[in-house]
């Protein structure tokens, strides 16, 4: 069952100030497509994520496009189709879980199965039970369940009516770490059992690339790369992107100097650097930034080898090492043209080279984990 999203949806905000009223404008803009898999959408707070969800829900109109959950059409501005938030056969489950104060977790689970005969909500109920392994818990009440509780009744609910969709807004957020991995182990399960399109919306990075079949990044109400956890993480196509995804050594003085079909990568020049970046996407001359994740660079002795003979190998000034556990982290200038960089080591590992402030050493960009992007988000 494949989904099919392209909207369009304007929203203009007057905050009244001290002398006078300032107009907001913010376009919700998206288009993607996908397949009964799980789909993370991520991006910083007001991207539009849950506005997206309300969107696809009914809860908001569009101004322009078209909603497809499988053959059934859920908005389409042109034929003038826009179904009732009650006839869209999905299921969502809020961040605050929404549960019924006064109805235990049977009663909870039954709310979504209005006009179901008898037997087959007795059924259903107890198939939903047995899901999310919650068969203990139908007669307590919501006041008497933990938070990764409340959550799995919360997903009976969603579940229960058998949706065509599940549209999930961050429903980890409120719950401790131990509990928020076991769910997600348990929300990846369900997925692949279920055999539903699953929106799955989370700030967490690590979150995100536990739990994700694709991505969908989001920035300012726009869609700014979609594509497999693999690809958002070593390819951003720009620099919100990059940045979302952790990469803090970022430079933006790049451009490309030469393109190899053979190696299908391409050579940078950074003011006094050359680096060689595993890439197709540019051409010579090409503007470009380009960066690298911390734990990505390696640090080497200088007699190892000369940073001549070894590519996108430099001298660097160890500037000040911190202690972070497991791993140190280490800034480092580039003897050459003076950029900082962050480095991510194995403490083990600096240990056995007896780094110290004010050393020179080699540091090691994988060409393979270089990323080269475009400086400006999407418009």
């Amino acid at each position: 069952m494949g989904v099919k999203i392209d909207l369009k949806k304007q929203y203009n905000e007057t905050n009244l100030g001290r002398k006078k009223s300032v107009k907001k404008s913010f376009v919700l803009d998206v288009s993607f497509e996908m397949e009964n898999e799980l789909v993370v959408l991520f991006g910083p707070s007001g991207s539009g994520k849950t506005t997206l969800f309300k969107c696809i829900s009914g809860i908001t109109d569009l101004d322009e496009g078209k909603i497809i959950v499988g053959n059934k059409v859920y908005f389409d501005k042109e034929k003038k189709i826009n179904l009732s938030i009650q006839k869209r056969n999905l299921g969502y489950v809020f961040q605050n879980y929404t549960l019924f104060p006064h109805m235990n977790v049977r009663k909870n689970i039954e709310c979504g199965l209005k006009g179901w005969e008898k037997e087959a909500k007795e059924k259903r109920v107890l198939e939903m039970l047995s899901l999310l392994h919650i068969d203990e818990l139908e007669n307590r009440y919501p006041s008497q369940l933990s938070g990764g509780q409340k959550q799995r009744v919360a997903l009976a609910r969603a579940l229960a009516p058998k949706p065509e969709i599940l549209l999930l807004d961050e429903p980890f957020s409120a719950l401790d770490l131990e509990i928020r991995t076991r769910l997600a182990e348990k929300i990846k399960d369900l997925q692949s059992k279920i055999g539903i399109p699953v929106l799955f919306i989370t700030h967490n990075l690590e979150e995100a690339f536990q739990l994700a079949d694709k991505i969908l990044v989001l920035y300012e109400g726009k869609a700014q790369q979609f594509g497999t956890p693999e690809e958002i993480l070593y390819h951003p196509e720009n620099l919100h992107v990059a940045e979302l995804v952790g990469i803090s050594n970022i430079f933006d003085d790049a451009y490309v100097k030469e393109c190899d079909e053979e190696s299908k990568s391409i050579v940078l020049k950074s003011e006094s650097l050359s680096l060689r970046v595993k890439t197709q996407r540019f051409k010579p001359g090409d503007k470009v930034s380009w960066g690298i994740h911390p734990e990505n660079i390696t640090l080497l002795l200088p007699d190892s080898n000369s940073e001549n003979q070894n590519e996108n190998t430099y001298s660097v000034r160890i500037n000040n090492i911190i202690n972070k556990g497991p791993k140190k982290r280490i800034t480092l200038t580039l003897v050459r043209c003076g950029k900082i960089l962050t480095a991510d080591v194995p403490a083990q590992f600096v240990d056995s080279l007896k780094l110290h402030a004010g050393d020179i050493c080699l540091a090691k960009l994988e060409m393979t984990k270089v990323v080269a992007f475009c400086e400006l988000p999407l418009s």
